[in-house]
């Protein structure tokens, strides 16, 4: 049985996601996640920085069409531009601005083909590649933007939606600003507000509750139970595993595992997440009891879609740090708050944790939950993942 010091006992667990009902989603985390359903099915938003009093309506650049570009231009009165971060621009070729987001200008002749262009992930903009015309870096309005500004914002916020980090936006005057609820009520826009997007992750983590928990016999560890948590705007779910007898008053065998659909379920050889999921499994089981925390970062928090147009630029060469690169991304996007915050719930104070990544014994440390050891967690390379391995060792300092 689980040792009764957790707080979750399935029959504990009715009491705890009653009395965690009284966390309740703030407005702002409510509009990210409206925000969210409308960037990904093509919606346009209005993003508010109300400290810098300015507003933009934005569209992400992977969904925008003609007749958004039109609905851009007569809100604003100004031609949109494409905003994409600096790891985009290096990629098609734009070499001679600085920043962390670079803003491309659009003349009014622009179509939604360029646009996709810019965001499209195989699109290089060298010489070999066969649309090379069609961007040409040196004709183009480029400007940096502000860091934490609205383009800044909104990037981010296409990031949350598991879309290309690419946004098409034009700034709304600033005499109309003062005027947008008219303003979206008139033209049915979302409004969203800077600092909500900011926060929204933090957040998340912190309202993250229990939902239901399960007594689930697992193939390599029989005495399992899944604890499901959700934060209450209903965004992504996480699962804690407790598996065997767990004593919190000392360090507790951790893994913070994220999900890999490719990996867990289907076997692929590309990666070795599904060794390292199996593998923490049986090594807690050995150990006598430990958590598993099964988070929804799927990529390396890119998304499912994202992670395979990455498959597809390794196909041609390119290691997983740069493919990430490539499509605009960060090397790796996670943020282990979620883990920290369930650690918490969970009563676990120190842990030993199963990894062979830093950023995670950093980012639980920062949160607040004490990492008395490392514990290795490696396994065999195949000739698929090899190179993979390989890039994590050299250029993301994992130990193996």
């Amino acid at each position: 049985m689980i040792n009764k010091s957790l707080p979750f006992s399935r029959h504990e667990m009715r009491l705890e996601t009653i009395n965690s009902m009284a966390k309740t989603a703030s407005p702002a985390q409510t509009s990210i996640e409206r925000a969210i359903s409308d960037l990904r099915r093509g919606a346009l938003v209005i993003l508010r920085d109300t400290s810098a009093q300015t507003a933009a309506v934005i569209q992400a650049a992977e969904m925008a069409t003609s007749m958004g570009l039109k609905i851009i231009t007569q809100i604003t009165g100004s031609q949109p531009t494409v905003a994409i971060t600096n790891h985009r621009a290096l990629t098609i070729n734009i070499t001679n601005q600085s920043g962390n987001i670079l803003s491309i200008g659009l003349s009014p002749d622009s179509d939604a083909t360029l646009i996709h262009q810019i965001a499209n992930p195989t699109f290089t903009g060298k010489e070999n590649d066969t649309d090379f015309n069609l961007l040409e870096p040196e004709m183009l309005s480029i400007i940096p933007e502000e860091p934490g500004g609205i383009a800044d914002r909104a990037i981010q916020l296409v990031k949350y939606a598991r879309l290309l980090p690419s946004v098409v936006f034009a700034r709304i005057p600033l005499a109309e600003v003062d005027q947008l609820s008219n303003l979206t009520k008139n033209n049915g826009l979302l409004l969203v507000e800077s600092a909500s997007v900011m926060s929204f992750q933090k957040l998340r983590a912190q309202r993250l509750v229990p939902a239901t928990s399960a007594r689930v016999p697992l193939a390599d560890a029989e005495e399992a139970e899944l604890i499901a948590f959700r934060p209450v705007d209903g965004g992504d779910e996480h699962l804690a595993i407790i598996i065997g007898k767990i004593d919190i008053t000392n360090p507790v065998l951790v893994r913070l595992h994220s999900q890999c659909l490719t990996g867990d379920l289907l076997g692929s050889l590309r990666c070795d997440c599904g060794d390292q999921l199996r593998g923490a499994i049986q090594a807690i089981e050995g150990y006598g009891g430990g958590i598993l925390i099964y988070l929804a970062q799927e990529g390396r928090d890119i998304g499912l879609i994202n992670k395979l147009r990455a498959y597809n630029i390794q196909d041609l060469g390119v290691d997983t740090v740069d493919a990430n690169k490539q499509l605009g991304f960060e090397p790796d996007e996670r943020l282990y708050a979620p883990a920290a915050e369930i650690l918490k719930q969970l009563r676990v104070q120190s842990v030993k944790l199963l990894t062979n990544n830093p950023d995670k014994l950093q980012q639980l440390s920062t949160a607040g939950v004490e990492v008395v050891e490392r514990v290795a967690h490696i396994f065999p390379s195949n000739p698929h993942n090899a190179n993979y391995l390989k890039t994590k060792s050299e250029k993301t300092g994992h130990l193996f």
